[in-house]
C-alpha cells in the first residue's frame, strides 16, 4: 500500500489529490446518505420528477405536453386544448395535436438534415440538442410523447385526500409502513373511490381484479377494490410484501406498477434501482413503469405543497363503524334497522354491487357493513359476528352474539 509520505508533493499533484479525495468523500457521503433515506431522490431521476411536478401543479388538462419519452428534460410545446365538455371537443383537441406532432416531426427531420433554425421555436428546440449529433434529431422525431396536464384534477384529489388521509396513515403504521405511502393514491386515482380504467383498475387503489383476489373480497355481489379502506388495507399488505422480497422502497413502489416478480427478476439482472431505471427495457416495463416512483415523488411533494395552502379547504374524514354479517341479510332489513336511506347506505357501502343495491340478492354472509357513527339500531333482526363495544353506539341486548364467536370484527374508520 502506497502512503502520500512516500509521494513527492508537487503543487500539481497535491491539489488534484486533494480534488480526487474530495470527489470520493463527496460520493461517498451521498451514496450512503440516499442509503438511509425511504424514498431517495436519485440524480438520475430528478428530470423525471421534476417533470412530474410541472404535470400536477403547474398544466391543467386544458393544456398538453410533447416531451422526448425518455428524456423528459426535453420539453418541445405545450398546446392548448379546448373544454373537454365543448361538442365536438374531442376532434378539435385530437387535430391540434397532430398538427403540432406533425410540425415537430417536420423541424426535427429539418434540423437533422444539417439545416440551420429559422424561427424562435427551431431555435429553442435546436437549443435541447446542444452538442449532440444530427443523428439526434431523427432519432427523436420517432421519439416524443403527449402528456395531459393533470393540474385541476391533482387539486380536486388533494381536496378528496383531505376524507381519508389521516384513516389511511394510521393502516400504515399499524402496518409498520411509511405514512408517506398514503399519498401514492394521488398517483393512481386522485383519491377517486369510483376509478376505473380500461385496463380494469378499479378504485381509489386501482387493483386490478386478479391481484385484488389476493387481498380482498371480489365477486359478483360485493367488490371491496370500491372501499377505500378495504382497498388500503389492502394495499398495505402488498407494498409491504414487495418491500419483503425487494428491500427497497423505490423498487417496492414500482413493482407496485409492475409487479413483484418482474421486478425480483430486474433486480437480480441489474442490482439496483438506479441501473433498473437507467438500462432496463423488458416486457410491460414501459414508460409507466419505469417513471411510477418518480410520479410518487412528484406527487407526494406536490400534496404536502398543497395542503399548507391557506385557500385549500380538504374534505372532511366521516366517522364511522364496521360490522360483520353473521348470515345473509336483506339490505332493507339493514336501512331499517339504522334508520338509513338507500343513499346514504350506498355511500358508506361502496363495494356493494348491483345485486345487492337491487335487493335481488342480501347482502353476503360475512360482509363487512359500514354504518354512521352515531347510528342507534331501531330492531333486533340483524344477527352480527360480534356486537358493537363503543358505549356510544346502543344496539339491542338481542343483537349480541353467542359466546365463542371469534375475530376482530369492529373497527372506526
Amino acid at each position: 500500500m502506497y502512503t502520500l509520505s512516500k509521494w513527492k508533493a508537487t503543487p500539481a499533484l497535491t491539489a488534484a489529490t486533494f480534488f480526487l479525495g474530495a470527489m470520493i468523500l463527496l460520493c461517498t457521503f451521498a451514496t450512503g446518505a440516499m442509503a438511509a433515506e425511504k424514498f431517495p431522490l436519485y440524480p438520475c431521476i430528478q428530470p423525471n420528477v421534476h417533470f412530474w411536478e410541472q404535470v400536477y401543479s403547474r398544466y391543467t388538462t386544458r393544456q398538453g405536453i410533447l416531451h422526448d419519452i425518455d428524456n423528459l428534460s426535453q420539453v418541445y410545446s405545450i398546446i392548448d386544448l379546448v373544454d373537454p365538455k365543448i361538442p365536438g371537443a374531442t376532434a378539435i383537441n385530437n387535430a391540434r395535436i397532430s398538427s403540432k406532432k406533425e410540425q415537430l416531426k417536420n423541424i426535427l427531420t429539418r434540423l437533422g438534415n444539417g439545416q440551420p433554425p429559422r424561427t424562435a421555436e427551431e431555435r429553442r428546440i435546436a437549443s435541447l440538442f446542444h452538442k449532440q449529433p444530427r443523428s439526434a434529431f431523427h432519432k427523436a422525431k420517432d421519439n416524443f410523447r403527449f402528456q395531459l396536464g393533470q393540474k385541476d384534477r391533482f387539486h380536486e384529489g388533494v381536496i378528496r385526500s383531505g376524507k381519508y388521509l389521516a384513516q389511511f396513515q394510521k393502516i400504515f403504521t399499524a402496518h409498520r409502513l411509511p405514512v408517506e405511502l398514503a399519498y401514492l393514491p394521488h398517483v393512481e386515482s386522485s383519491f377517486n373511490p369510483k376509478a376505473y380504467s380500461k385496463a380494469g383498475a378499479a378504485g381509489l387503489w386501482q387493483f386490478t381484479r386478479s391481484t385484488g383476489k389476493d387481498y380482498m373480497n371480489i365477486n359478483q355481489l360485493v367488490d371491496e377494490r370500491y372501499d377505500p379502506y378495504l382497498a388500503t388495507q389492502a394495499a398495505a399488505r402488498l407494498l409491504k410484501e414487495n418491500y419483503a422480497a425487494l428491500q427497497s422502497w423505490p423498487l417496492a413502489i414500482t413493482a407496485y406498477n409492475y409487479g413483484k416478480a418482474g421486478m425480483m427478476r430486474a433486480l437480480k439482472e441489474h442490482g439496483s434501482y438506479v441501473n433498473i431505471f437507467n438500462s432496463y427495457d423488458q416486457g410491460y416495463f414501459k414508460f409507466a413503469s419505469r417513471n411510477f416512483y418518480a410520479e410518487f415523488v412528484a406527487a407526494t411533494r406536490v400534496a404536502k405543497r398543497w395542503e399548507k395552502h391557506p385557500n385549500l379547504v380538504p374534505e372532511k374524514p366521516e366517522a364511522t363503524f364496521t360490522l360483520r354479517l353473521k348470515e345473509d341479510t336483506p339490505i332493507t332489513r339493514l336501512r331499517t334497522t339504522f334508520g338509513l336511506n338507500h343513499e346514504q347506505f350506498i355511500r358508506l357501502n361502496p363495494a356493494l354491487q348491483k345485486p345487492v343495491i337491487s335487493g335481488q340478492h342480501p347482502v353476503p354472509k360475512g360482509a363487512l357493513v359500514r354504518l354512521p357513527a352515531k347510528a342507534r339500531a331501531k330492531e333486533s333482526r340483524v344477527a352480527f359476528i360480534n356486537p358493537p363495544k363503543s358505549p356510544a353506539i346502543k344496539m339491542p341486548s338481542k343483537l349480541a352474539a353467542p359466546r365463542g364467536s371469534s375475530g376482530v370484527r369492529y373497527s372506526m374508520n
